[in-house]
């Protein structure tokens, strides 16, 4: 059941989009959508301040406060007109751990593709989805999705992280008209997928009143599980994928590429991610 649900917010111009989804999901479940906008408050030495002048940064906050504020006030329109209960949140402080913060306080948050960030391997969505402890409604740059949840696919490998992202989303499966579960190149036996593949996770669902279809996917030599799941997703009609993040040490993630790495890149449509 989803009951709060956090947006980041800024001015850039996929925010419309993401504000879009996000009053769609909250209004599809009954739930409060508070909107997050984060001033960022750069550290600079006292040596760099008496260069700069405290003048100068001062109209730089003053800069940033006036544009955190009025894309407070277009996401608080923009709610009104979509008929959802809103609020708009204004905080200062690093952008993922104020982000992280507000979104323990909720069951759900939602933010863009490609958040811009300081650091050159990793991405927003990224370092959120590690840190927020709940899951994370990841919202493709390109292209626009009036709502998620109708038909969904789930990407699943009994792991612990995909376990719980199927849990986390359970509130958008029992909605779904079609659910379709699938597991790439499963492994049998009682430390992996159980004697048939999939049956386990789907008579689980059934009792939690989804009726999902289970299938495996077969890989060959020439193509990847991420490529693997976006072209099965595509041939499904999916409108979200939900899926587990790093199953693998995130540092052999960062370094040689994966699953959640390829989906934050190249993910074509919303995808909800645990870890």
């Amino acid at each position: 059941m989803l009951r709060d649900i956090v947006v980041h917010v800024d001015s850039l111009a996929e925010n419309s989009a993401r504000v879009a989804l996000a009053c769609a999901v909250a209004r599809d479940h009954g739930a409060h959508l508070a909107g997050v906008v984060v001033i960022h408050r750069p550290e600079v030495p006292g040596y760099a301040r008496s260069q700069i002048g405290e003048k100068v940064l001062a109209a730089v906050a003053e800069a940033a406060r006036v544009d955190a504020e009025a894309a407070g006030r277009k996401f608080s329109e923009q709610c009104d007109k979509a008929g959802v209960t809103a609020e708009s949140r204004v905080d200062k402080g690093d952008l993922v751990e104020t982000l992280a913060l507000h979104a323990r306080y909720a069951d759900l948050a939602v933010i863009g593709q490609n958040i811009g960030d300081d650091t050159s391997q990793t991405s927003v969505a990224d370092r959120l989805i590690l840190n927020a402890a709940r899951p994370v409604l990841v919202v493709p740059s390109a292209g626009k999705f009036a709502k998620v949840g109708e038909k969904v696919m789930v990407a699943w490998d009994a792991g612990r992280q995909a376990t719980r992202a199927v849990n986390d989303a359970l509130p958008f499966l029992r909605k779904a008209k079609k659910v379709h579960v699938v597991s790439a190149d499963p492994s049998q036996g009682r430390h992996a997928h159980g004697q048939v593949p999939g049956a386990d996770i789907g008579l689980h669902l059934a009792r939690h009143g989804v009726n999902a279809e289970v299938s495996t996917l077969a890989l060959g030599d020439d193509i990847d599980v991420g490529n693997a799941l976006l072209s099965r997703a595509a041939d499904f009609g999916a409108d979200m994928i939900v899926m587990g993040a790093y199953g693998h040490a995130r540092l052999r993630e960062l370094v040689l590429g994966g699953v959640t790495r390829l989906m934050l890149k190249e993910m074509t449509v919303p995808v909800l991610m645990s870890h």
